[in-house]
């Protein structure tokens, strides 16, 4: 058996949590492999939303196994909100849910030092979520870490000497922390960080393993998105992880050999949270009504989303970089009004035709230059099969393959896990 992945080919939110539990029905195993509490998957059934941070999205599926693996930072405050709100959902969290010894602890000086790092970058900020994910990131890289299985040994001792440190560099960065508040968070982290070891702790690169070994089939769920990846992505404003498909091999512990199908989601446009360039961004009343239509805001911070039209060449490297092997578009229904929409086919760099992102997207001198399509000007959200598509749309999805290599094997045409469809 092979695991398979399912990640973001954007810069995240592209509707991940929506897709994950789609496909969970077919997976016995569905294990997070890096990120943070900023992940903001959307899940909507039975009139209820759901949104799930650091929990993997195949957390509904009666009867499967649920993982958070050692590539994730774990906040245990965070996570008790998370587990209680779908505690009194009904389902049974602790029968389905395993984490990984071996993901490193989110401290509560960690978002000190989150804090601090942003207001000492000034107006070059990266516009990070502020809940203390790259510092924890930064601290695994160094060698200075605290992991899960931490807590369950000697953690008292562990944890002094990592605040100690956090607590030096605050002061040397001018931000010195107020002793009473700190209390206070650690009171409720250490609240919290007992109730985290209430769950079954486990050596999960051998879970993952010995279930490939049983014939289980196993679902590797990404955070974020591919141009958001800490080595390919728009490389300072990224976030701290490798969000692409090697990642799940580092982050669980599955051999490279082990892959199978790589899902890619995309949105049938652009979207973008915090800083960062972006392409493709329209500052008109088309991005804005993007924004209105679909509700581009995000699930954990509420801020507005930038947007903009589709941009094929990140999508092109986002597919190459991971290996994909079927595309899942969603949004389709946000544009259903739109008497013509456009397509990002290539770049002009200094003036010069490129087809290829460049080192430095971030100060990059780019000109985005566009195919326009005709617009379906069809509601899209009551359609169930791909023989109801209409005609403009379904020459959309022809451009869109011709364009980029792969099938589109799904579309999402609404928010509900009943509005998406799979084509043949």
């Amino acid at each position: 058996m092979k695991v398979d992945v399912l990640l973001g080919l954007q810069w995240g939110d592209e509707g991940k949590g929506k897709v994950v539990d789609v496909l969970t029905p077919r997976y016995d195993v569905v294990a997070r492999f890096q990120g943070g509490p900023n992940a903001g998957h959307t899940l909507e059934f039975e009139g209820q939303k759901y949104v799930l941070r650091s929990i993997p999205s195949g957390i509904f599926q009666p009867g499967s196994v649920n993982i958070i693996g050692s590539g994730v930072v774990l906040d245990p405050v965070l996570f008790v909100q998370e587990a209680r709100e779908l505690e009194k959902s009904g389902v049974p969290i602790k029968e389905i849910l395993r984490i990984s010894r071996k993901a490193h602890l989110i401290l509560p000086t960690h978002r000190l030092l989150d804090a601090a790092n942003e207001k000492a970058k000034g107006a070059g900020k990266i516009g990070t979520t502020g809940k203390g994910i790259g510092p924890t990131y930064t601290d695994k890289i160094s060698r200075n870490g605290l992991r899960v299985g931490d807590l369950e040994a000697d953690f008292d001792t562990k944890y002094a000497a990592a605040r100690s440190r956090h607590l030096g560099m605050l002061e040397a960065m001018g931000c010195p922390a107020d002793a009473a508040a700190l209390e206070a968070l650690e009171k409720d982290w250490m609240e919290a960080a007992a109730y985290l070891r209430s769950f079954p702790l486990i050596d999960s690169e051998y879970e993952i393993n010995q279930a490939l070994a049983d014939g289980k089939k196993v679902l590797c769920e990404g955070a974020q998105g591919t141009m958001l990846d800490v080595d390919y992505g728009s490389y300072p404003f990224v976030t701290s992880s490798n969000t692409v498909t090697a990642g799940a091999c580092t982050g669980l512990g599955v051999a490279p050999r082990k892959i199978g199908d790589v899902y890619g989601i995309f949105k049938a446009y652009c979207t973008r949270v915090g800083s960062g360039p972006f392409p493709t961004e329209l500052f008109d009343e088309t991005g804005k009504r993007i924004r209105d239509l679909g509700h581009e805001y995000g699930a954990v911070t509420g801020r507005e989303r930038r947007c903009g039209w589709i941009d094929l060449v990140a999508l092109r490297y986002a597919i190459m970089i991971n290996g994909v092997t079927k595309l899942i578009m969603m949004k389709s229904d946000v544009l259903d009004d739109f008497p013509t929409v456009k397509a990002c086919t290539a770049y002009k760099v200094d003036g010069k035709l490129t087809d290829r992102l460049p080192f430095d997207i971030a100060t990059a001198n780019i000109e985005p230059v566009y195919e326009e399509l005709p617009g379906w000007q069809t509601p899209m959200t009551a359609i169930r099969s791909e023989e109801e598509f209409p005609e403009q749309f379904r020459a959309y999805i022809d451009f869109l393959e011709k364009h980029l290599g792969v099938p589109i094997a799904i579309v999402s045409v609404g928010p509900d896990r009943t509005q998406t469809i799979e084509r043949h």
